[in-house]
């Protein structure tokens, strides 16, 4: 009796040490719960097409963590939600995130329309975000723990119009009126605050100053008006939708400017670039990235690279350097801060975030006041030679130099607008 006794008794043993052997050699990623990271983001409605490639990001990024360990021995999860591209969607989602997933870290949301309505539950929690591409939205809150991914620095809201008014400014002779065109909601309108600022500061006067409802679908009346200001500029401040039908109106009235774009965020999505093919020529466009061979920065054409195999199956902008390389960035902020200050205190967090700087696909980062980047880095483009139904041509930059900073610059303005739609 002794003796079966003895030998249960050795056997137990061997199986707990066998047991904890086991656990020894797994994975951390296998004996710890997640980190849970949640983002609100448009995956349908009109905003789908940027936030379904902003998702997409980062959960290449939460990928990447996760197969070299994870963040702080833990695997990453990402958890997300549609907020339809309705803004009034978004408090929800982010008190659901916070108080019921009871996430870690936060995330988004995208763009200024959703950002601004997700920010008094943000700050209620005390929470710390990484906003995508929202602009401006510090100046209304002062949040100390808000950072933006959108590198308009210090310029604010003008960054998305400075460029623009300081190319207008060095044509010779130089042009003297402007007409600004803008949808009535939060982007559009802080854009045209802004450019409504640029154009003053060097010497143009505004003859035209209109906005239209975001449920407009025709904009022949609307190009109309434009048309019979006769300004020698028109800057347009619009989401994604809004820039074809004004692009396709502008084109069948036959409005030709001396110089026509402006914060036309349509034209950072490829195929719509693709549907519009040549009518585009000539539009001076602000971007956040693009293609450019200056802006080859460590890790950014691997990322790319595995995004453009993804993006057919997932039904995704093939193309993708306008949205892409910024939502891996983000994630790699907030990787860089976990991991560093070995914590998920957004108060230690926001805390490292503003006293570091980071390298990323997008190159070095480093925020300051409100939460914006220390140094402005938008980009000031001008679309060029664009054939039709062409995809390959947009996937190095070519069709679209860089005109502004002239630190970045890669091609030459072509002046008049009516000039470069010849080309």
């Amino acid at each position: 009796m002794l003796k079966v006794c003895w030998n249960a008794l050795r056997a137990s043993a061997a199986a707990l040490l066998t047991g904890l052997l086991l656990l020894a050699s797994a994975p951390a990623s296998a004996q710890t719960n997640p980190i849970k990271v949640g983002i609100g983001v448009a995956l349908t409605g009109g905003s789908a097409s940027p936030g379904r490639m902003l998702l997409a990001a980062i959960e290449i990024w939460r990928d990447d963590v996760n197969a070299k360990g994870g963040l702080l021995g833990r695997p990453v999860e990402i958890i997300s939600y549609d907020d339809q591209s309705t803004p009034s969607n978004v408090p929800g989602i982010y008190t659901k995130l916070i108080t019921v997933d009871k996430v870690d870290l936060l995330l988004g949301p995208y763009a200024t329309n959703f950002v601004a309505p997700a920010m008094p539950t943000i700050i209620q929690h005390n929470k710390m975000t990484l906003s995508l591409t929202a602009i401006g939205i510090n100046r209304h809150f002062n949040y100390p723990k808000y950072f933006s991914m959108v590198p308009v620095g210090p310029d604010g809201v003008n960054a998305f119009s400075n460029g623009f008014f300081e190319i207008a400014a060095e044509q010779k002779p130089k042009p003297q009126t402007v007409a600004i065109l803008a949808a009535d909601a939060e982007f559009a309108r802080s854009a045209s605050d802004g450019a409504r600022e640029e154009a003053k500061k060097r010497g143009f006067r505004i003859v035209y100053d209109q906005s239209y409802p975001p449920n407009t679908t025709d904009f022949a009346p609307v190009v109309r008006a434009v048309q019979a200001a006769n300004a020698d500029i028109v800057y347009v401040a619009a989401y994604p939708p809004d820039n074809v039908g004004i692009i396709r109106a502008a084109n069948e009235i036959g409005l030709t400017p001396k110089m026509f774009g402006g914060a036309m965020i349509g034209m950072l999505i490829t195929p719509i670039k693709m549907q519009l093919g040549p009518l585009t020529n000539g539009l001076v466009i602000v971007e956040t990235f693009l293609p450019s061979p200056k802006l080859d920065f460590p890790g950014l054409a691997d990322l790319m690279k595995r995004y453009q195999a993804k993006a057919p199956e997932l039904k995704l902008d093939p193309i993708g350097y306008a949205f892409v390389p910024m939502g891996y960035a983000a994630g790699q902020v907030l990787a860089k801060a976990v991991t560093e200050t070995k914590s998920l205190d957004h108060d230690r967090l926001a805390a490292y975030v503003r006293s570091n700087s980071f390298d990323t696909v997008v190159g070095s980062v480093a925020f300051g006041k409100d939460g914006e980047w220390v140094k402005p880095r938008q980009f000031t483009t001008q679309m060029q030679n664009v054939a039709p139904n062409n995809l390959d041509q947009f996937r190095d930059g070519s069709k679209q130099p860089i005109l502004w900073p002239p630190e970045w610059k890669t091609g030459n303005f072509i002046y008049p607008y009516a000039d470069a739609r010849k080309k």
